[in-house]
């Protein structure tokens, strides 16, 4: 049976010299808090992994803290903003990431603070009018976020807009940017997004390790206290394979990304071609078959298919050897439907089954072939 693998929005396949590298540090087993040599070695790693991406980002080293990944990140950034800057007002939208809106959430529950969400359009972006009417209404000191790509339909926010806005507004603006970093170039001296996140699993790196973006003199202080790791703002023994890890899939990513991005763009615009052209009545929720407004490595199709047939789709597909999402995958396992999906469609349209596929370097126009004639075949039965 063939394998065919378009869930690269959940997770990406290890890159081979990342896999090397890794393996090499596994041998590496100083504690890197350690004053001897073998400490030293691990630290001057950890610290060299720290400076290439600063340089890439064009931010300072001291600015990136490793985290566990992008879901730490976040909740990092949100908690210490309530926390540490006096924040009271955070105005996000509902279809952003769990690990912002949750965190959100439960902030509400325990600070007096007030939760505030922009509207959205039809295709799920965010009203530039109503998030400016938000930050006029008082002057509480305010927080802004807003993911960079959304991991489900694939839309790009102009960060470059909503930073404008929030500086007129003396206001505080963090970005999930885990679906863009490693896939998107970054300039944070001309961008000026006070903080973003990253996770390496989504560019070919480790799963478990990530890091934040903390614009420098922002006055947050440590969420996880103990030792003096991360220039003392995130205690606990650095991961050190992890961190190496994604030191090397940032750099493969970005000395390969022109390259890469017109691959993986290519191969979601045959796929679009292809799919509209072999299945009648599909259709694409938000913007993410506009190849100039959605990131290239994802696409979201919400197929003409009735509620009983609907209820085998995903499980033909894994039957075939196709891997992809039902929303996204940090809800696999629910029998709820994707919150953003609920928010952009409309009752008949949430009805029909929507599936994400995201695509990556590993893929191949012969393997969207496949998928697509499984899905003909599967519609004509």
């Amino acid at each position: 049976m063939q394998q065919v693998y378009l869930d690269s929005a959940a997770t990406t396949q290890l890159r081979p010299e990342v896999i090397e590298k890794m393996q090499q540090a596994l041998a590496v087993y100083g504690n890197p808090s350690s004053t001897h040599s073998f400490g030293r070695t691990a630290k001057t790693a950890i610290e060299q992994a720290r400076k290439t991406i600063a340089k890439e980002l064009h931010a300072h080293p001291s600015e990136i803290i490793f985290t566990s990944g992008g879901t730490e990140a976040d909740n990092m950034i949100l908690r210490c903003a309530v926390r540490d800057l006096g924040v009271t007002t955070l105005i996000t939208s509902k279809i952003e990431h769990h690990a912002v809106l949750h965190t959100c959430e439960e902030l509400e529950k325990e600070y007096p603070i007030q939760l505030r969400f922009v509207e959205l359009d039809k295709d799920g972006n965010p009203d530039i009018t109503h998030l400016k009417r938000l930050l006029a209404v008082d002057n509480s000191k305010k927080l802004v976020s807003l993911m960079h790509v959304n991991n489900e339909i694939g839309n790009i926010l102009d960060l470059n807009e909503i930073v404008s806005i929030c500086k007129e507004n003396n206001t505080l603006f963090h970005s999930d940017t885990v679906q863009s970093v490693g896939h998107y170039p970054w300039n944070l001296e001309e961008t000026q997004v006070d903080f973003i996140t990253a996770a390496a699993h989504k560019f070919h790196g480790p799963k478990g390790v990530g890091f934040a973006f903390i614009r420098k003199n922002s006055g947050l202080k440590p969420l996880i206290v103990g030792g003096a790791q991360e220039r003392g703002f995130r205690a606990g023994t650095e991961p050190f394979h992890n961190i190496v890890g994604l030191e090397q899939a940032f750099i493969s990513s970005y000395e390969n990304l022109e390259k890469e991005m017109k691959y993986v763009q290519n191969l979601k615009s045959y796929f679009i071609d292809q799919i509209s052209k072999e299945i009648d009545g599909i259709a694409f929720n938000g913007l993410s078959n506009q190849l100039e407004k959605s990131t290239y490595t994802l696409v979201n199709v919400r197929l003409p298919f009735d509620a009983q047939k609907s209820l085998m789709l995903l499980f033909h597909l894994d039957l075939k050897g196709i891997a992809c999402s039902k929303g996204s995958a940090c809800q696999s396992g629910s029998d709820k439907g994707s919150h953003v999906l609920t928010e952009i469609l409309n009752e008949t349209e949430a009805a029909k089954p929507s599936i994400r596929f995201s695509f990556s370097k590993y893929n191949t126009k012969e393997e969207i072939d496949y998928v697509i004639r499984v899905l003909k075949e599967f519609a004509n039965n």
